[in-house]
């Protein structure tokens, strides 16, 4: 038992050896010419757009139960007025950029581990290697930078949705103006609550992209190969997700900016 437990904690250590290379494999290219402006525009698009339906619908209901569960302990000691103020301030800090975040990783970690996957188990890459086209620059740099880019997008547009549906469960059972709730939304806020949780979405899309393309890329045994790429990419992916909001919390508490 102990040999098999050195055995698979060597292979855990070579793993993240081999996703630091392959990072920086990525600043080593992303800086060389030329770019493929085309091909990081039409990730955008999938990445960005095309899962925006499934980050609103989430974030609209997650912001409506959020304040309906919020209420009963409110009114118990007499601070109903607090609510719109206590569920704008934990859907900016917290839930909307995690929840958001665990979204794409679920959806665009996965679609990357299996499109590259599937591109390297049909030897496409390998084709492309043959033709002169970089299949770094063109297939990993575009997804990772495209990712990188439209979390934090979707995350800024999860926070105005989820404020939304927190308006709407406030008035389900109260009777509070449009005005008044956005007045104490913003009067909650301030750029202490807002820039740190828009700064760790672009850690959280790096690290998305950067492991959908990696456990895409290097995939192996065919189709089963393929599957397990996609599986490993979301799971190793959420975790990411969760230890980089941590260290936020932490370099932000430290900064003094909670």
């Amino acid at each position: 038992m102990l040999k098999t437990f050195q055995i698979e904690q060597n292979e855990f250590l070579k793993e993240i050896g081999n996703i630091a290379r392959f990072t920086g494999k990525f600043f080593r290219t992303v800086i060389k010419p030329k770019q493929e402006y085309k091909e990081f525009l039409n990730q955008c698009f999938w990445i960005g757009f095309k899962t925006f339906t499934l980050v609103g619908i989430t974030a609209f209901i997650m912001g409506l139960v959020l304040t309906i569960q919020s209420r009963p302990t409110l009114v118990e000691f007499g601070a109903e007025s607090m609510l719109p103020a206590m569920v704008s301030v934990s859907l900016i800090r917290e839930i909307a950029p995690v929840i958001t975040a665990l979204i794409c990783a679920g959806k665009i970690g996965s679609g990357i581990g299996a499109e590259l996957g599937s591109m390297r188990v049909t030897e496409q890459i390998d084709a492309m290697e043959v033709s002169g086209t970089n299949p770094f620059k063109y297939l990993v740099v575009t997804r990772v930078m495209a990712a990188t880019l439209m979390v934090p997008v979707l995350s800024s547009l999860a926070n105005a949705i989820s404020l939304y549906g927190g308006y709407l469960g406030v008035n389900i059972r109260g009777s509070v103006s449009w005005n008044l709730y956005w007045f104490q939304v913003f009067d909650a806020l301030s750029f202490g609550d807002l820039i740190p949780a828009i700064v760790k979405t672009f850690f959280f899309g790096f690290a998305i992209g950067i492991i959908g393309c990696y456990m895409g890329y290097y995939s192996k045994k065919g189709t089963e190969g393929v599957g397990r790429s996609a599986t490993t990419a979301v799971i190793v992916a959420s975790l990411l997700v969760f230890i980089i909001d941590l260290i936020a919390v932490q370099v932000t508490d430290l900064l003094g900016l909670t």
